[in-house]
């Protein structure tokens, strides 16, 4: 299957944010936790991208080079 394309999953967020699996599981919980507060719906173990890099403020050049490993 495709991963989703808008979406930070958890061994994005680990690789990004240099955590374990754990941390990254309840930094994900933590941001959904957010936007179900604000009404929007979520999917468990991801987070959109463009909230991740709202709340890390988060260079999406900076991003990308890191997830590629440049």
């Amino acid at each position: 299957m495709a991963k989703a394309l808008n979406y930070f999953d958890v061994a994005d967020v680990q690789k990004l944010l240099g955590i374990s699996s754990s941390k990254a599981y309840k930094i994900i919980r933590e941001l959904n936790d957010e936007l179900k507060e604000k009404g929007y719906i979520v999917v468990m173990g991801r987070v959109p991208k463009r909230y991740f890099r709202e709340k890390f403020y988060c260079d999406v050049e900076e991003i990308q080079e890191q997830l590629v490993g440049r």
